[in-house]
């Protein structure tokens, strides 16, 4: 799995930081960053429930990576 975000569509919901805030935070004006772009198995799930939660499909997933 290899997680990246776009903040320049990141509208700081938040929604991803509490889903996994282990592999993502937000910068000095509440956009998306990726901490962890290559997650744990035991944060797959949370990184899935965040990209489907994100309001502007900022977070992209590749599964192959």
């Amino acid at each position: 799995m290899r997680v990246t975000a776009n903040s320049a569509t990141c509208t700081v919901s938040s929604l991803c930081v509490y889903r996994a805030p282990d592999v993502f935070d937000q910068d000095d004006e509440g956009h998306v960053v990726v901490l962890d772009p290559e997650p744990p198995d035991a944060s797959r799930a949370a990184v899935r429930d965040a990209a489907r939660s994100c309001p502007t499909r900022s977070i992209h997933v590749d599964e192959e990576a």
